[in-house]
């Protein structure tokens, strides 16, 4: 009597649960990674976005910039993303911003002269 042995052995299937594993494991710290940087590029967005905002209202205003959220200017964050501007009285005039995302505890920073750091 022949037998017709089919399938997989138990061993080899173990090998492709570690294979499997193993890539995994290399895998999620990349993509959570990816989202981290995914944040900061939509608080960046955001902080360049109000920097127009600021400069637009500025030109209308006599060269006074405005403090809050500027959506009484017109303006939305994203989505997750809270923005606070503070004008600064001068000589001379100017305005910083603070963007905060939901989902991490980083933030970004900029101000009238444009650069944007995050820590």
């Amino acid at each position: 009597m022949v037998r017709n042995k089919k399938g997989f052995t138990l061993i080899e299937l173990l090998i492709v649960v570690v294979i499997i594993g193993i890539l995994a494991a290399i895998a999620i710290p990349k993509f959570a990674n990816t989202k981290e940087k995914a944040y900061l590029a939509s608080m960046k967005a955001d902080l360049r976005n109000l920097a127009t905002y600021e400069e637009s209202y500025a030109a209308d205003s006599a060269g006074t910039y405005f403090s809050g959220n500027g959506a009484a200017q017109g303006f939305t964050a994203s989505q997750n993303v809270t923005m606070t501007a503070t004008a600064v009285v001068g000589p001379p005039a100017g305005w910083s911003a603070v963007a905060t995302h939901s989902l991490t505890t980083k933030t970004c920073s900029s101000s009238v002269n444009g650069l944007i750091s995050c820590t």
